[in-house]
């Protein structure tokens, strides 16, 4: 008891805001995991043009939903810093669920995501390319041992993996659904859901990096 109390007491309100995001990030992954339950038919019916894909596409969701879940548990300094190994281990399954839900991404983006036009294919295949790109630079960085820059590449690619999340909350609200129809608007969304995210991160980077430098000058001084 005197050890849980002592864990409890050492948490900080930063700890607390993080557990809460990753509990919204939860939640909002099984809404849209819940929403693919149909798939689990396995009909042509409920499945569609993902009918001869179905073990790609349920492969592709479920994979991706465990990505949006482990990604947040990277970036909590405490268990960073307090367990390594159990940081390193969540690291690796992020990584290995990306490796699996982007190869099946990969093959929908090329197949079946043409039966709703080719601006959503072509959106879907940068996605898809940006989300690998990025996830393996994250990996190669760290084993390099350039801790900084792994940080960094994590960070960009869970932005694109909520990308997922920004562009499916969006493409729900009436106003956008009053803009057009899905395969007109979609294309637009999936660009917006990660590309915008994506730059404002690289904004924020950039300043701190800037205020970093002078920091070392004013030191100098």
């Amino acid at each position: 008891m005197k050890n849980l109390s002592a864990v409890a007491s050492s948490w900080g309100i930063n700890d607390v805001f993080k557990v809460l995001i990753w509990a919204v990030i939860v939640a909002i992954t099984w809404y849209f995991m819940h929403g693919a339950d149909h798939f689990l038919l396995l009909t042509p019916e409920a499945l569609g043009k993902y009918f001869k894909l179905k073990w790609v596409l349920l492969l592709h969701i479920t994979a991706g939903g465990g990505a949006l879940v482990l990604g947040p548990l990277q970036f909590w300094e405490r268990l960073r810093t307090k367990n390594w190994q159990l940081h390193r281990i969540i690291g690796t399954l992020y990584l290995l669920a990306i490796l699996a839900s982007s190869t099946c991404a990969v093959i929908l983006a090329f197949t079946t995501a043409y039966a709703i036009n080719w601006p959503y294919a072509f959106s879907l295949q940068v996605w898809v390319s940006v989300w690998i790109s990025s996830s393996f630079i994250a990996w190669w960085t760290i084993r390099k041992r350039q801790v900084k820059l792994h940080k960094e590449w994590m960070t960009r690619s869970y932005i694109v993996t909520l990308a997922f999340v920004i562009s499916g909350l969006t493409v729900k609200l009436p106003v956008v659904q009053s803009l057009g129809n899905f395969a007109d608007i979609s294309p637009s969304l999936f660009w917006m859901g990660w590309a915008v995210p994506l730059y404002i991160y690289e904004v924020i980077l950039s300043l701190r990096q800037k205020k970093g430098r002078q920091d070392v000058i004013h030191k100098r001084g």
